[in-house]
């Protein structure tokens, strides 16, 4: 069988350092992809390929018909907004959801960029910050997706969420703050809430940057600046999309 066509929709650009390391963040995630597995085995798994949405919106998409899957990313943008390039995205994410054969991975930006396509609630919420390495607890779908485990730890920069489930899909995880942490619908979409993507270098970049711009208060900042690290599982989740993906 050979390789799967992965788009990986980009979002935004990462932050300053971020971006000179990893080249977009299509390197971040391919950076992923290879811990999940090995650079010489994600080769035999999927061909990637990067797409800049947001300043090159009239000529970034790959026909649907060429491709095998979709990965929004993350963005500091908010998907409940109405700019043009958020609205093509979301047009092209409800054409991408009704192909026989395309499969859709939306990772935070991108969970609620597919949940606005699927018709859910998209919104700032009035619970503030969820930072730096979380734990969200798992439903019976989300433990059965990933190993029986009854929690993930999982990278958080997010203040707005997605207020309900999309109808047909079947929640995966959830916290105090945020009601839907991802979702699926089996052969067809996989979402989370979370960036399984991002790094300790990556966040402490992030939370520093908005600290210092007012964004995170001082309480914010320090809570995410102690809870930061590697110890998370952003690499079981980056194997379970590769699952789905391949998944018969």
């Amino acid at each position: 069988m050979p390789p799967l066509r992965l788009a990986i929709l980009e979002a935004d650009t990462p932050v300053p350092a971020a971006n000179a390391r990893y080249k977009g963040y299509f390197g971040v995630f391919k950076h992923l992809f290879e811990r999940a597995v090995s650079p010489t085995t994600l080769d035999s798994i999927v061909t990637l390929t990067g797409h800049d949405v947001v300043h090159n919106p009239s000529s970034a998409y790959p026909s649907l018909d060429s491709i095998d899957a979709i990965l929004i990313t993350g963005s500091k943008h908010d998907a409940f907004a109405d700019d043009e390039w958020i609205l093509t995205l979301v047009e092209y994410v409800r054409k991408a959801l009704v192909h026989p054969r395309v499969r859709v991975v939306g990772v935070c930006f991108g969970h609620q960029i597919v949940s606005r396509a699927l018709g859910a609630l998209v919104a700032r919420s009035d619970k503030g910050w969820e930072v730096s390495v979380t734990e969200t607890r798992l439903t019976e779908k989300g433990k059965e997706l990933f190993g029986g485990r009854e929690t993930l730890k999982i990278q958080q920069m997010h203040r707005d969420q997605v207020f309900n489930v999309p109808a047909g899909a079947e929640l995966l995880a959830s916290t105090d703050k945020c009601m839907n942490h991802g979702f699926v619908i089996p052969k067809r979409v996989i979402t989370v809430q979370g960036h399984p993507e991002f790094t300790e270098d990556i966040m402490r970049e992030i939370l520093e940057l908005r600290h210092e711009t007012g964004l995170l208060t001082d309480e914010v900042f320090q809570s995410g600046m102690e809870r930061n690290g590697d110890d998370h599982d952003g690499v079981l989740m980056a194997q379970v999309f590769l699952k789905f993906l391949q998944e018969q």
